[in-house]
């Protein structure tokens, strides 16, 4: 069945009153990366980096925050260095806000939280992260009632290649325990734009089956190959265990054809779509949503026609929805070679 015969028939069915947004897709008017956007009561809560800082944006819906005053939370005056990639998170009534902050290899993880969104933030405590490698687009979330962190980092002291860590957490400002591989960047459609070939910008989400989801984005940043891809953990499976991880044959959201999952399509009016956000409920995957209706999402792209660069790129709203009975294959690994499961469909 079509998306639209689809979504035609889900109204009929009086089910797309469970929809959050409509279904609409827009570049912004927020020249910026790395979006993290959370939804507390009527309230899309937003966070992003500024001239060595930190600064939040409240508005009525996903399309509005570029059109508010940004307040900034907090300023690096201890010389940390470069801020990067912000991520809002709420937890037992506080906001948390995780950021890297760094020169070169000392990037690292830090977090700040206060009981209101966008004032009373305390001051920055690094986060003492497994191993303590190079560490970059931290994102926390809860799974079967355990807290999790996970980020993009180094295996070592040196820049080969960007991989995805998870790690327990204590706390929401601590983690406990070893660190553990979830993902490397080692497929051909993960290695079309390297030095370093990257996994980051992780994001946590539960599917309809109640499986855990870590979307990421794969190839250069600086590139128009910049795309998200999907690791989906398989029912019961160990977060920490590598080979219960079973990823996406493909990019699920790029605007290049040839490194599309079968069945994806390309975009049409952005290049380059990556380091996304799913707008959830207080940022909560426990309300991820059902199959069927599609709700909000936030990426960062350039528009199509412009030099993709950096400074290019802008905030855009999307949707998403969840797609069943999709495989997921793998060779010479331990474990079965398929997975069965829900995937993500992505819209502009």
């Amino acid at each position: 069945m079509g998306i639209s015969r689809k979504l035609a028939a889900l109204a009929v069915a009086g089910l797309l009153a469970l929809v959050a947004e409509p279904v609409s897709a827009a570049q912004t008017a927020l020249r910026a990366a790395d979006p993290s956007v959370l939804r507390v009561g009527g309230t899309y809560v937003a966070v992003q980096s500024v001239g060595g800082g930190i600064a939040v944006r409240q508005a009525a819906s996903p399309d509005a925050l570029a059109g508010v005053a940004a307040r900034t939370v907090w300023s690096d005056t201890g010389n940390l260095g470069e801020v990067w990639a912000p991520e809002i998170h709420y937890d037992g009534g506080r906001y948390y806000i995780y950021f890297t902050a760094g020169r070169g290899a000392a990037h690292r993880m830090y977090v700040i939280s206060s009981t209101a969104a966008a004032s009373g933030y305390t001051g920055a405590t690094r986060m003492v992260l497994p191993d303590d490698k190079w560490a970059i687009d931290g994102t926390m979330f809860v799974f079967d009632g355990q807290r999790w962190f996970v980020w993009s980092g180094w295996a070592g002291d040196t820049n080969v290649e960007q991989n995805l860590y998870i790690a327990r957490m204590s706390s929401p400002t601590a983690t406990t325990g070893a660190r553990y591989v979830i993902s490397q960047p080692r497929e051909s459609w993960e290695r079309v734009v390297g030095n370093p070939f990257i996994n980051e910008g992780p994001e946590a989400i539960r599917d309809p089956n109640g499986q855990l989801h870590v979307t990421y984005s794969a190839n250069g940043s600086w590139s128009e190959q910049y795309c998200i891809a999907d690791l989906r953990l398989r029912a019961g499976g160990d977060p920490t265990y590598v080979w219960d991880w079973y990823k996406s044959n493909g990019c699920l959201f790029g605007s290049n054809r040839a490194t599309m999952m079968a069945g994806w399509d390309p975009t049409l009016s952005a290049n380059g779509p990556g380091h996304h956000t799913f707008v959830l409920l207080n940022g909560d995957i426990a309300t991820s949503p059902p199959a069927g209706p599609r709700f909000p999402l936030m990426y960062h792209a350039v528009p199509k026609g412009t030099p993709y660069s950096w400074a290019n790129r802008y905030w855009y709203t999307g949707t998403f929805c969840w797609w069943g009975n999709t495989t997921y294959s793998r060779a010479n690994v331990p474990g079965p070679t398929s997975n069965t499961g829900y995937s993500i469909k992505f819209f502009e």
